[in-house]
């Protein structure tokens, strides 16, 4: 009794072979080149630090969702929509830092449990749906069977 797990004859042939290998070798440069690329490119200017990372600071003012022109214009608002205003201690500067808000963060929980709510609903009428179909082709396989004898 033979496998059927055989390598096919044609996977086999030299010509096959060197394609594949070419090709896997223009995939590997291509990949290995971009990298190269881009470690070449990663020249980073420098860029101030904010004080709120090196040193101890003071929340002046609590989380508050951001205008839409700062939202528009300031880096910090862009990235959750809410700053909060502080004061780092040694250097007594004032800066604003991103922070994410309770109601913000309420919301996006609520978002989710309505989502796996919706899903777990979806795929529960979905298995009843495909239950219901088996059962109706097993009880006609079985009608069928009686129907012969």
């Amino acid at each position: 009794m033979e496998s059927d797990c055989r390598i096919p004859v044609a996977c086999c042939r030299p010509r096959f072979l060197l394609l594949h290998a070419l090709f896997w070798g223009l995939v590997s440069l291509r990949v290995f080149g971009a990298a190269l690329l881009n470690e070449e490119k990663t020249t980073v200017k420098p860029v101030a630090t904010p004080c709120w990372l090196m040193e101890e600071f003071v929340v002046l003012e609590e989380c508050v969702a951001c205008s839409d022109f700062n939202s528009k214009t300031q880096l910090v608002c862009k990235q959750t929509g809410y700053v909060e205003r502080i004061n780092c201690t040694k250097s007594n500067k004032e800066e604003y830092k991103s922070c994410r808000s309770a109601l913000m963060e309420e919301h996006l929980f609520w978002k989710f449990e309505v989502a796996t709510m919706a899903l777990t609903a979806f795929f529960a009428a979905l298995v009843v749906v495909r239950q219901r179909q088996l059962d109706r082709r097993a009880s006609e396989k079985v009608r069928r069977q009686i129907e012969s004898i």
